[in-house]
């Protein structure tokens, strides 16, 4: 992923209410059991930091959050590096009523470059993932909440 190439955007629109895809995207509880389940504590406040590991394959990332822009129930950005690992970027969760429910955009803005030999880090990885979290994890985890 690097810095000249457009935004990841993911889009998804959940038969739920804005405050309950809010919380889902906020809420530590709810995040664990649908994002990331070693994630120990976040909170939708500007400053916030967390920081959790997440291995795959035979690498560990040391995820190092920040929330740096809150608006409630609207949006959400998080600046998100990896310890030890060149690279930054930011990820926004924008949140719009519509008639069918709640669309939930994620926008995932490089703002230095990720190294190139890690295969994690490869654009096609990124939109994947993205599509995985939201597209399937995210709305199995809504469907299942009232």
């Amino acid at each position: 992923m690097l810095k000249k190439d457009p935004p990841i955007i993911t889009q998804q629109t959940f038969n739920q209410s804005i405050i309950l895809v809010w919380n889902a995207i906020t809420n530590c509880n709810l995040m664990q059991q649908w994002f990331f389940e070693s994630m120990p504590s976040f909170e939708a406040k500007v400053g916030f930091k967390t920081q959790f590991n997440v291995s795959s394959n035979t690498r560990d990332f040391l995820h190092l959050w920040t929330v740096v822009e809150v608006i409630p129930l609207k949006k959400i950005t998080c600046n998100w590096k990896y310890q030890n690992i060149e690279g930054d970027s930011n990820v926004t969760f924008e949140l719009n009523e519509t008639k069918l429910g709640t669309n939930l955009t994620v926008i995932c803005e490089i703002l230095e470059d990720f190294p190139e030999n890690i295969s994690e880090f490869k654009t096609e990885s990124c939109i994947a993932g993205w599509n995985y979290f939201i597209n399937e994890r995210l709305k199995n985890f809504l469907s299942k909440t009232s």
